[in-house]
């Protein structure tokens, strides 16, 4: 899969030339087989609705993955690998904590505490910190922790671990072992919940449903639950907010919109998640039966694989996709994906990004890099593209 980019903040070329002469195109993964890619917006918002596109998928990603599908993935046996109706279940059981509502009521004045507490930590310390540590990391951990119920002070080993997930340069066996550990750890932090009596946090509820008898998960799959929400619900939003500050402070025109406009953040947000598309590489899917797709004959175990970030610079979409546009009008965009399998945690994503990006320029009108734009690193060979850290002078 292709990861050299033109600029930090631009997909690479090569989707813009397969969306314009070839949007389905025959594509070798790196694991070895044979599948399909798909490069522009209309036919990827298909792709996420076809019948015969299943959301269980091979591993394809490194050399060395397992294509057969009999290894399991990170996220093997949640509910992000299934269609239908057990898919549907795990949605209406975690769905009501995602909602709008939910999370203006629940979470967003907890995540404008903690983004207040974490500005003053930074004014009180060094001039020159690093942006990710310090708050784009900081934020998504402490509120996916205070959602499940997962000790804070967990935050280093769970990212640790994570961060090894999601790097296509490790062996598969690495990245295995990793994911066992945030399994191994999540059943260790249900036993000691159970134990304690301490139902608090969304892990600590559905603990209660299973020891009630009302629930129609078990132990194993609220501990492959835990681990799913616990990695996908800090380490996208963290590389999004790094990746946001760090247009901000590159595109002096788009910060002052930013502190001019406080009005107009769900506009700045949405255009940061379209421009930006953090999910690297895209998302795949197997063909269940023999079919048609845009034209393209497709056989029963094939793998397609959908670009949201060719998707979201698709120039049929959007007029002048490759410029970074705040008054942009009626934007809708795929970065959270589309149809049922639509990010479950974008509304918690939103709501921290509105609250991080415009604050961090207001507190300090001065921050501004402090080693050139080249030498920032980036994780290019991740899952999630973003800022490995960001040296800041406020």
């Amino acid at each position: 899969m292709p990861t050299e980019r033109p600029t930090k903040f631009d997909p690479p070329v090569i989707y813009g030339e397969l969306r314009d002469e070839a949007p389905v195109t025959r594509v070798r993964f790196p694991a070895g087989m044979e599948g399909w890619l798909v490069t522009r917006f209309d036919d990827v918002a298909a792709a996420f609705r076809h019948p015969a596109f299943a959301a269980a998928r091979p591993r394809y990603e490194s050399p060395d993955a397992d294509p057969t599908g009999r290894t399991p993935t990170p996220f093997s046996g949640t509910f992000v690998h299934m269609d239908g109706q057990d898919h549907a279940a795990y949605r209406r059981l975690l769905g009501g904590r995602f909602t709008v509502p939910s999370v203006r009521r629940q979470l967003q004045p907890y995540i404008e505490q903690i983004v207040a507490e974490r500005l003053d930590a930074i004014e009180a310390g060094p001039e020159t910190f690093d942006l990710v540590h310090e708050l784009a990391l900081a934020i998504p951990c402490l509120v996916i922790c205070e959602l499940l119920g997962v000790p804070y002070a967990d935050r280093d080993a769970f990212h640790a671990a994570s961060l090894k997930i999601m790097d296509f340069r490790l062996s598969q066996a690495e990245r295995d072992s990793e994911r066992q550990w945030i399994l191994d750890y999540i059943r260790d932090l249900l036993a000691r919940k159970r134990a304690s009596g301490d139902l608090t946090g969304l892990l600590g509820e559905m603990l209660g449903q299973i020891d009630g008898g009302d629930a129609f998960f078990t132990d194993e799959d609220l501990v492959k639950v835990g681990g799913l929400l616990l990695v996908a619900g800090h380490d996208t939003t963290a590389n999004m907010i790094s990746l946001s500050v760090l247009t901000m402070l590159t595109h002096p025109e788009h910060r002052r919109f930013v502190l001019e406009n406080p009005d107009r953040i769900d506009v700045v947000v949405e255009e940061l998640l379209r421009f930006l598309s953090i999910v690297h590489f895209g998302l795949g899917r197997t063909v269940t039966e023999d079919t048609e797709f845009r034209g393209v004959r497709m056989k029963k175990g094939e793998l397609v694989v959908v670009s949201l970030v060719a998707a979201n610079r698709d120039p049929r979409r959007f007029e002048d996709p490759d410029v970074l546009d705040f008054d942009r009008q009626a934007l809708r965009h795929l970065a959270f994906g589309f149809g049922a399998h639509q990010c479950i945690g974008q509304n918690i994503a939103r709501a921290e990004l509105r609250a991080v990006v415009p604050a961090i320029l207001q507190r300090f009108p001065d921050l501004r890099l402090a080693v050139p734009l080249e030498d920032v690193p980036m994780h290019s060979h991740s899952t999630n593209y973003g800022v490995e850290a960001l040296m800041v002078t406020r």
